[in-house]
């Protein structure tokens, strides 16, 4: 299916592995001239080319809200301009309320809640002038059903998700969809860190099939789609809503 993607300007952020690198490559994939950010030039490199399609890696950590508007700000000059941005970040440290000290929470809401706010600043405005925009954010299913020795990321995704749906709610009009997509257990480095090689329920995520999940949210047939937050999890989540 034609995704409608073909020369739109994407930039998706900590996407020199895991599931940043599989929804720059999906978009790459569908047409869009795609910029990556990380903050090891040689992994950067190494993803870009293999991303293919003319794909920019720049090196820019995006840990705050600085470095997520200093991300936009070089892609947008990469590119001439953006029409997708997916926000993306590494996963806090692991820990629970006993365990995690104060002074934790304000890295976390910096590197999981703060770097999107700044992304979506830098991002949204440029978005309504030209009446159309996709700004996608990848949290956590956490954020429906807590994970237990995540509390730094059950909390700071849960602030993203509640300030994302109230831009979707204001932006609407003007043709820009702002969306979250909540991955549970993807095959990435990240979830071996924190599982090793355990397969709850006997099934892991391909983190290709969610970049391609990604890359719908971002199409011209989703246009109507705005608000949402799209849990893939392969059914872990067990609520009805």
């Amino acid at each position: 299916m034609d995704l409608g993607l073909s020369g739109k300007r994407a930039a998706v952020a900590a996407a020199s592995g895991g599931l940043g690198f599989a929804s720059a490559a999906a978009l790459a994939a569908d047409g869009a001239q795609v910029v990556i950010c990380g903050r090891d030039r040689g992994r950067i490199d190494d993803a870009a080319a293999r991303i293919g399609n003319g794909c920019i890696g720049l090196v820019q950590d995006v840990a705050d809200a600085a470095g997520g508007a200093a991300f936009v700000a070089a892609a947008t000059e990469a590119l001439g301009g953006l029409d997708i941005v997916v926000a993306n970040g590494g996963g806090p440290q692991a820990g629970n309320f006993a365990s995690t000290p104060v002074d934790a929470y304000d890295t976390a809401l910096d590197l999981n809640l703060m770097s999107v706010v700044g992304m979506a600043k830098a991002a949204v405005p440029a978005m309504q002038a030209q009446k159309w925009g996709r700004f996608v954010a990848i949290t956590s299913l956490s954020v429906r059903q807590p994970m237990a020795n995540l509390i730094l990321s059950n909390t700071a995704r849960a602030g993203v998700t509640g300030f994302l749906k109230t831009v979707a709610l204001e932006v609407a009009a003007d043709g820009v969809t702002v969306n979250t997509v909540q991955p549970g257990l993807h095959a990435t480095d990240r979830v071996r860190q924190l599982y090793g090689d355990v397969q709850p329920g006997g099934r892991i995520g391909d983190p290709g099939d969610f970049g391609a999940v990604v890359a719908f949210v971002c199409s011209q047939q989703a246009n109507y789609v705005t608000g949402l937050q799209l849990h893939v999890d392969g059914g872990t989540f067990g609520g009805l809503q």
